[in-house]
């Protein structure tokens, strides 16, 4: 069913305030797909579309991009989407920031994930996390793992990477090894690597996973707004 979502224009001065378009336009520019004011990773990277702003004239321009029963998501800024859109939800969701490099715990071994790795982050992030993870989401950034024996147990990286900022995401640890402080270890790797370069750390987390939030608050992440999630589907 095609619906008419409209939201309040607002003025945005943050890059985090509209993650993807900044990312598009700075750091991940050689994976942008772009039209104009509007702006897409390719399919096999990651479902994310953004646009410059609120108000941007779109209607055409995401006709362009996005293909007929393609499901993506605006993170931050949505526009205007009229006849030919499907909106599933639209909510509010938690951007945390950490504030200074973290105390990395020892652990087991970890292994840089790298495409011949893919096969098992696919697997781990469609059993734990599925959706977003996808046969080239390894572009967007560093990736690194725990494996147990052949089995990849637990997973974090680089996602939307802009001038100042990497998002860390695809935390993902099997439910077999849950509760062993992976996820923690991993991130705060991850993490640190960014403050290394220069960039702050950032991640998006939904309100209901208190679990990963408490990790995440533990590292030193705040929660610095929320910004609007919204899933869409190309009629």
């Amino acid at each position: 069913m095609s619906l008419v979502f409209v939201i309040q224009a607002s003025m945005t001065s943050h890059p985090l305030d509209n993650p993807i378009w900044s990312a598009l336009r700075s750091v991940h520019a050689r994976l942008a797909v772009t039209d104009g004011t509007v702006a897409r990773y390719p399919a096999a990277v990651a479902p994310f579309v953004s646009v410059s702003d609120e108000e941007a004239d779109v209607a055409g321009r995401l006709e362009r991009l996005v293909e007929t029963g393609e499901h993506l998501y605006f993170v931050g800024c949505v526009p205007k989407l009229g006849k030919g859109w499907s909106v599933e939800m639209h909510a509010p969701l938690p951007q945390m920031v950490c504030r200074a490099p973290v105390q990395v715990k020892d652990g087991p071994e970890i292994r840089e994930l790298t495409d011949a790795h893919v096969p098992d982050m696919l697997a781990l992030t469609a059993l734990v996390f599925p959706g977003f993870f996808r046969a080239r989401t390894i572009d967007m950034g560093r990736y690194i793992g725990i494996y147990h024996g052949s089995r990849l147990a637990a997973m974090a990286g680089e996602r939307m990477r802009m001038d100042g900022y990497t998002e860390i995401s695809a935390v993902c640890t099997h439910p077999d090894q849950v509760g062993r402080g992976y996820a923690q270890r991993l991130v705060a790797m991850v993490s640190n690597a960014a403050f290394a370069r220069g960039s702050t750390p950032f991640l998006h987390v939904y309100r209901h996973n208190t679990r990963a939030m408490a990790v995440y608050e533990r590292l030193g992440f705040y929660v610095r707004t929320d910004v609007a999630l919204c899933s869409v589907t190309r009629q």
